[in-house]
C-alpha cells in the first residue's frame, strides 16, 4: 500500500496555532500537586490539568460549578506522565475523572480500557479542525475533545544574527554553523538523534512511519522509516554530527538538557524546539525571533510532527457523565479562546483561523506555515514500538558507529518483530 500523507491547509494550520506545553520529548516532570482521595467525597469530578496551565481553565471552572452545582477539584500533574499515571490510578480508585494527554496515546488508552467513549454529535465534532479532530477517534468512535496543538519551530538569537541574515534552507544552516562552531560556541542545533525531531529532515525527503489509505487508516505492514528518502535524510543528519556542528553530548537523554541550555546561555545562534520553550527561553533572557522550519537541499520543505493535546474521560470516572458534560464546556470556542489568552495555548477551534489575536501573534504564525508540512503522529498502539529503534538507530548514525542504510534498516526489522510480538492480536 503506497503512502499517504494529508497536508494541512494554511487557515486549518493557522487554527493549530501556538502550544506552549505539549506532547514533545523536551518537557520536565514539573511538580505534582498531592491528589485528593476521591473516596472523601470533597467533589465531584477531579481534573488532571498540565503543569501551570490551570490557571487558563479557572473561569470555566467556576462558571461550570455554580450552573450545575457541583464542585471540582484540579489537580496539575506532569503532561507527559499522565497517560503512566492513570495506568496505576484508575484501576486503584484514586484516579482522575479528566485527563489531558497527547494524542499519539489515545488509540493505546483506549485499547488498554482506560478511556471512556464520548457521546458528542457531528455537531461538535466540527469545530475543531480535521487533523485535530482525527486524533481523537479510534475505530469510528470519539474518545476525547482537542484542547491545543503544537508542532516544532526555529529559535534564533537575533543578539546574534539579525533577522534579515537568518538562513531560510538547511545548506545556509551548515555553512554559517562552520562559520560559528568555536569553542563552545554553534550555529543551529537539534535533536536530530530521535526521531520526534528527525523527521523534520527525514519527512522532507520523503520518509514516513506507517503508510495510510485513502481514508487515512494507517498500514502497519507498509513501514518508510528506511526508504531511499530516509536513508538520504539521515545522511544529512549524520553530516552536522561528523563535522563537529552539534556538541558531543547532544546525543542521548542529556541532549535535551544540552541544547537549552547552550541557547539559553546564549551560546547557540538557533535550535529546533517546540513552542513549550517559549516561556523559558524569554526567562532566560534571550532576544530570540520565530519562524517555521529552514527548507532542506532538495528544495523541499521540513516536515514536522503535529502533537495534539486533548481532554479525555476516565473509564473509571464515578461520573462519567458529568465528566463528558464538563470536557464538552472546556473545549468549547468561548472557554478555548481565554485558555489561549491565558496560557497561550491554541485550540483547534475552526473559528478562531481568523482571529487577530492568534493570527498577529508570531510564534501562532511560525507554528501555522510549519504546519502546513507537517503530519499527525500516528496514534495507533502500533507507535509506541516505533519511537525506541529508531532513536537508538539515529544515536548510532549521530555518533558514526553504523551507517544509515544499515542502522535504519535494522530499527525497521525491530519494529516489525515488536508489532509481531505484542500486537498480532489486534
Amino acid at each position: 500500500m503506497g503512502k499517504y500523507k494529508k497536508f494541512i491547509s494554511l487557515i486549518g494550520a493557522i487554527t493549530l496555532g501556538l502550544t506552549l506545553a505539549g506532547c514533545g520529548p523536551s518537557e520536565s516532570a514539573g511538580t505534582e500537586s498531592d491528589t485528593t482521595n476521591k473516596n472523601n467525597n470533597d467533589y465531584d469530578l477531579l481534573i488532571w490539568e498540565d503543569i501551570e496551565k490551570s490557571e487558563g481553565i479557572e473561569e470555566a471552572v467556576a462558571k461550570f460549578e455554580e450552573e450545575n452545582d457541583v464542585k471540582i477539584e484540579v489537580v496539575e500533574k506532569a503532561y507527559a506522565s499522565q497517560n503512566e499515571d492513570l495506568r496505576l490510578d484508575g484501576p486503584a480508585g484514586t484516579g482522575p475523572d479528566v485527563v489531558t494527554i497527547p494524542g499519539d496515546q489515545v488509540g493505546t488508552l483506549v485499547t488498554e480500557g482506560l478511556l471512556k467513549e464520548l457521546e458528542v454529535g457531528e455537531d461538535i465534532q466540527s469545530l475543531y479542525t480535521e487533523a485535530a479532530m482525527q486524533s481523537q477517534i479510534v475505530e469510528g468512535k470519539v474518545y476525547g475533545l482537542p484542547k491545543a496543538v503544537e508542532t516544532t519551530i526555529l529559535y534564533y538569537n537575533k543578539d546574534i544574527i539579525a533577522e534579515e541574515d537568518v538562513p531560510t534552507d538547511i545548506d545556509g544552516w551548515y555553512d554559517l554553523s562552520k562559520e560559528l562552531t568555536k569553542g563552545d560556541n554553534y550555529g543551529l542545533l537539534a535533536l536530530w538523534d530521535q526521531i520526534y525531531y528527525a523527521q523534520s529532515v527525514l519527512g522532507g525527503y520523503g520518509s514516513y512511519v506507517f503508510g495510510q489509505d485513502a481514508d487515512g487508516n494507517y498500514d502497519v505492514s507498509d513501514i518508510g522509516i528506511n526508504n531511499e528518502g530516509a536513508i538520504e535524510g539521515a545522511e544529512q543528519i549524520q553530516k552536522f554530527y561528523s563535522e563537529g556542528l552539534f556538541p558531543a553530548g547532544l546525543i542521548g537523554e542529556q541532549g535535551i538538557s544540552v541544547l537549552d541550555s547552550l541557547f539559553s546561555e546564549g551560546k547557540a545562534a538557533a535550535v529546533i524546539s517546540g513552542p513549550w520553550n517559549l516561556g523559558p527561553y524569554k526567562d532566560a533572557g534571550i532576544n530570540y525571533g520565530v519562524m517555521a522550519l529552514p527548507k532542506l537541499s532538495n528544495g523541499e520543505n521540513m516536515s514536522s510532527f503535529i502533537g495534539v493535546k486533548s481532554y479525555n474521560v476516565s473509564s473509571y470516572s464515578e461520573n462519567a457523565e458529568l465528566a463528558q458534560e464538563f470536557v464538552t464546556f472546556l473545549a468549547n470556542e468561548e472557554n478555548s479562546k481565554v485558555r489561549y489568552e491565558k496560557t497561550l495555548e491554541v485550540p483547534a477551534v475552526q473559528s478562531l483561523a481568523t482571529d487577530p489575536k492568534v493570527l498577529e501573534n508570531e510564534s501562532s504564525q511560525a507554528v501555522a506555515e510549519q504546519s502546513q508540512y507537517s503530519e499527525l503522529t500516528p496514534s495507533i498502539p502500533e507507535m509506541n514500538e516505533v519511537w525506541t529503534p529508531v532513536d537508538s538507530a539515529l544515536q548510532t548514525i549521530a555518533t558514526g558507529k553504523s551507517k544509515p542504510k544499515e542502522a535504519l534498516t535494522q530499527a525497521v526489522e525491530t519494529i516489525k518483530g515488536q508489532i509481531e510480538a505484542n500486537h498480532s492480536g489486534n
